[in-house]
């Protein structure tokens, strides 16, 4: 017997809850499947857990910053086995209630593998299902490098889920999971060591602050070094043998470590869904779609999140993909997304955070206005070391193009510039705002100066 849906999403994250919802709500009869517990990424295995992980260590840190300044005793670390069970508490019964939540509201759900068999034809299991349209929202998995010893890297996600830390540990890549995961390592007193192929990390930020988070990296003993390029990883009896290319000399250079974490980019998980067979074709790897969100092969099949390639992958771009796409399915295709303000930040310690253009970009119209605020009350209070902020304007207009920040609460200010930038605020409408004091808000007014 073949069940047949209005539409059948595949994929239970942010984009696929979003869609699910909206068009259920539209009334129309809707499914939904997953291979893994529902949930996705970011839920289970992405942004809250490893919030949860940064948030204790940013607690040990400021401990430790602080002492002999009002805090008494020893230094403190992650007890990392009652971390990794308390985070669990975030993860352990998502799944069951996110399920619980799609079927009360009369949506049908699914477990297992999807395969298309055609066009508007699915195969979960051993069931066949056809849909008026599909939904894609598979996300993405670490990209293989294609070098021996790969097996032995350990994902972001496993990370999270060891009971136990070992001594030595390296993150491969310079971006976003390295430099989260290599801070919280770093403060449950691990020796931890970040390879980095390029002469840059965090190449989504401001390079100057970058260097700056580099520096503090550095004095919170977190090796940052760069030009060493992955070239194989060899198990030993003490653990494993890294080695890697230099990009300068071309020499080899080898390393030790424990683990070894896999930071070297994401891709579209999308190989178990058999495009072929259901005429959707790919574009640098994701799903070919136009503006609407649609595949430009097949119009009964639509998609959004990390298997695609517009907008950066980040869980609320991916919520307002999914939210334009299920307006677009119900009204017909109308609506497109604007990346043009998407704030992001790196959960470090502190936060590297950025909306809008870099100075690199800049033009000899545009006024840039950096501060170092490491004296800052707003920094000092807490014996922080390492803050600063740059901000872009554009001189005719006073409007601001772009502002990051390396600073305490960092991930929180950012949402005002970028609230500035969306509805047109100009540099001095901002700083005329009477913001709380004192507070790292309030140091926007300097920011600004």
């Amino acid at each position: 017997m073949t069940e047949k849906y209005d539409a059948f999403v595949i994929g239970t994250g942010a984009a696929g809850t979003t869609f699910a919802y909206k068009l259920n709500a539209a009334g129309w009869k809707v499914a939904i499947a997953d291979c893994r517990e529902y949930g996705g990424t970011c839920a289970l295995r992405g942004c809250i857990p490893k919030k949860v992980l940064a948030g204790v260590a940013n607690i040990v840190d400021e401990h430790n910053r602080m002492l002999g300044k009002g805090i008494d005793g020893g230094k403190i670390a992650i007890d990392w086995s009652s971390l990794i069970d308390y985070k669990r508490t975030f993860t352990e019964d998502h799944p069951g209630k996110r399920e619980k939540g799609y079927r009360d509201v009369g949506i049908d759900t699914y477990h297992g593998i999807v395969r298309f068999a055609d066009e508007s034809t699915l195969i979960v299991g051993e069931k066949k299902i056809t849909a008026k349209y599909i939904v894609i929202t598979t996300g993405s998995k670490p990209r293989k490098l294609n070098i021996p010893g790969e097996e032995y890297l350990v994902t972001s996600e496993e990370f999270m889920e060891r009971k136990e830390l070992p001594k030595r540990i390296i993150f491969a890549g310079g971006g976003y999971i390295s430099f989260e995961f290599a801070h919280i390592a770093a403060r449950a007193g691990c020796d931890v060591k970040i390879l980095q192929r390029g002469d840059s990390v965090l190449k989504e930020f401001d390079s100057e602050l970058a260097d700056m988070l580099v520096k503090a990296s550095e004095d919170a003993g977190i090796h940052v070094i760069k030009g060493k390029e992955l070239k194989n990883i060899e198990k030993t009896p003490d653990g494993f043998k890294v080695t890697t290319c230099c990009k300068d000399s071309g020499e080899d250079e080898v390393f030790f470590a424990d683990m070894i974490i896999h930071g070297l980019g994401r891709v579209p998980a999308i190989e178990e869904l058999q495009l072929d067979k259901g005429n959707v074709i790919l574009d640098k790897g994701g799903i070919a779609l136009n503006e609407y969100f649609q595949s430009v092969s097949n119009p009964r099949v639509y998609a959004a999140g990390d298997c695609i390639r517009p907008g950066p992958p980040l869980t609320p771009v991916v919520s307002m993909q999914a939210d334009i796409a299920a307006s677009n399915m119900i009204e017909g295709n109308k609506y497109t997304a604007d990346y043009s303000v998407i704030p992001s930040t790196v959960f470090t310690i502190p936060p590297l955070a950025g909306v809008g253009i870099t100075e690199n970009v800049s033009s000899n119209k545009h006024k840039v206005l950096f501060n170092d605020m490491s004296q800052w009350y707003s920094s000092r209070r807490t014996n922080l070391g390492y803050a600063a902020s740059k901000v872009v304007i554009d001189e005719s207009n006073d409007t601001i193009l772009g502002a990051h920040l390396l600073a305490p609460n960092a991930e929180e200010v950012i949402n005002l510039f970028a609230m500035a930038m969306r509805y047109g605020l100009t540099a001095t409408q901002l700083s005329s705002m009477v913001f709380a004091y004192p507070s790292i808000a309030y140091d926007i007014n300097y920011m600004l100066k």
